[in-house]
């Protein structure tokens, strides 16, 4: 009987959406059901398990579920016990240290013996520790940013993303204490199947991941430029020159790294690239 893998993903939130969207992309179809705690593949030895986020990595490590999909944040935390096979690039957040924006603040050194809230009492703990900042950290679950207007602390750590929910409660970001995303985290100590399973299904995440970061570039160029347009492109290997129907211009095709792209854009100009076309990668395979 061939083995199967149990993949823990959140159950709702943030995460959840992301880890399915993922496993889509790598052909990996899931028959999700309403309030389902477990769904199954059909067309690829995977079970996916429904948990909360809390809970996955202390799974992971206990060999309920092989891969799992959490925060960067939870690890830390929880000094988890599981190998990061790939960072998702998903969920970016960071966990920082709030006040309220009319307190006063210089530096780290104005945190000690303050109270601060939080829901990651060890990440914290070890963030003042290394500082040698002495502060009580009150430990609570869920609602951290209203904390300080109830009088419950001075200051707050939590998970923050855009910042808005901090700015609605009167709250500044004063200390970043880590930066965290979805990670893609296995247990050590697999059988040889599944370990070649979970090979197969990191491939098809890293080819879904690469083509989200790359584009397709088309453009024009006259064919003493070639050389010049080509040496600006951060390609995989190299450029693919093809002739036009125009005497003295060719086509150059070549996949490039969006962020990356704006960068060059100006150059490539400047080199006498026209007709510049950018297109989007469902998939890269090296």
């Amino acid at each position: 009987m061939q083995e199967r893998l149990n993949v823990a993903v959140q159950k709702k939130g943030r995460l959840f959406d992301g880890s399915l969207e993922l496993l889509k992309a790598g052909g990996i179809s899931i028959n999700n059901g309403k309030d389902q705690l477990k769904a199954s593949s059909h067309n690829f030895p995977l079970d996916v398990l429904y948990l909360r986020n809390s809970d996955i990595p202390q799974y992971v490590v206990d060999g309920v579920a092989d891969l799992g999909v959490v925060g960067e944040n939870l690890l830390v935390e929880n000094d988890a016990d599981v190998e990061v096979i790939e960072k998702l690039g998903f969920s970016k957040c960071r966990l920082s240290i709030a006040l309220p924006k009319e307190a006063p603040y210089n530096d780290i050194s104005d945190l000690k013996g303050k109270k601060i809230a939080t829901s990651y009492p060890v990440t914290l703990q070890k963030f003042l520790r290394e500082r040698n900042i002495e502060a009580e950290i009150h430990v609570i679950s869920g609602s951290v940013e209203i904390a300080p207007n109830i009088g419950l602390s001075d200051a707050i750590c939590d998970l923050v993303s855009s910042g808005s929910t901090l700015f609605k409660n009167g709250l500044v970001e004063k200390e970043v204490i880590l930066k965290s995303q979805a990670v893609l985290v296995k247990n050590k100590h697999l059988s040889k199947d599944k370990e070649a399973l979970i090979e197969q299904v990191a491939f098809r995440i890293r080819t879904t991941l690469k083509a989200r970061k790359s584009k397709y570039i088309l453009l024009n160029a006259p064919k003493d430029k070639v050389q010049e347009i080509s040496d600006l492109l951060p390609v995989l290997k190299a450029p693919t020159v093809l002739p036009l129907a125009l005497e003295g211009w060719c086509s150059i095709h070549s996949v490039i790294e969006e962020d990356k792209f704006w960068e060059v854009i100006d150059q490539l100009k400047a080199a006498g690239a026209e007709g510049i076309l950018i297109v989007p990668i469902e998939k890269i395979v090296v």
